[in-house]
Parts: structure tokens; sequence; C-alpha cells
């Protein structure tokens, strides 16, 4: 669950547990492991090259509501080997850390667009008029992709949808 911070600075995770679905169960064990929004590109860049833990990746799946094969097709590697990351306490490369770290913000966003993150999943599912009706899910293999996406909910939240 994310808590508004004043002064329009990035939102920070909190430690309540989130209830997604049936995807909760996984929740729990993961929670410490939640990366803090960043607060800028530089930022950004730090936290990714010094690679996020892999338990950020189970979380991410839990929190997203992917299925594991939306989990694989988007972020290009396996459960299974995030699995045996987190198992031999691995760090995560820099461009997954990336990816993830731009994910949880993507998620935050759609989250505060739509108001639930099972509403924001089902919207990533459906044709986006302002993203050439593509559905908005295959476009966030990269990092391009989850920018544009990010671009389209500041143009829903604002009304402009034209």
């Amino acid at each position: 669950m994310a808590a508004k911070v004043k002064n329009n600075k990035p939102k920070m995770y909190s430690t309540e547990p989130l209830v997604i679905g049936s995807v909760a169960e996984f929740e729990v064990p993961y929670l410490i492991t939640r990366p803090h929004s960043y607060t800028d590109d530089i930022n950004l860049l730090a936290q990714s090259k010094k690679g996020l833990n892999a338990k950020a990746a189970l979380e991410f799946l839990s929190l997203s509501g992917f299925t594991q094969d939306e989990f694989q097709e988007t972020f290009k590697t396996t459960v299974k080997t995030i699995q045996n990351h987190v198992t031999r306490e691995l760090t995560l490369d820099a461009a997954l850390s990336e990816k993830l770290l731009k994910s949880f913000a993507l998620f935050d966003k759609g989250a505060e667009v739509f108001g639930t993150a099972d509403s924001f999943h089902q919207w990533l599912h459906t044709p986006a008029y302002g993203l050439g009706n593509q559905l908005p899910f295959t476009l966030m293999d990269t990092i391009t992709g989850i920018q544009l996406i990010e671009e389209e909910l500041i143009r829903i939240e604002f009304g402009d949808l034209a």
C-alpha cells in the first residue's frame, strides 16, 4: 500500500501487507524487500547499478497480479531463476533492477489513477487509444514502453483522452 507524501514527492511503500487477489499469500515474506520509489533519475541509476535484492522481483509479482507467464514475458527471466537468486541471496543485474523500479512506480501511479492495483492490471489488458490501441501490457517489456504507459496514465488522470 502506498502512502502519499506532501509536496509532490514520490510515494514510499509502507510495510502494511497488500491484499491483491489470489497472490496475497506471497506478500508477507517479501514485505521488507520492497524498494522505495526513486526520487530522481540519478537515484534510480544508483539503485539500479547497486542491484535490487532478488526478493523484490517476487514482491512485484505479488503486487502486480501478473501471472508467472506475464512476469516472464515482461522481465525476460523465469520465476524459477528469480527463486534461485533469492535462495542464493543474490542481487539482480542493473537492467532488471531498473525495470523493476520503474514498474513499481508505474503500478503506484496506475493504482492511484484507477483506484486499485487490480483495476490497473485490468486496464493493462485493454487496448488504449493513446497508445495506438495497443495493449499497454505489451509495452511493459521495455523502459520506453513503461514511460509511454506512465504518460498515458498522466493524460487519463487529467482527463486528456483525445
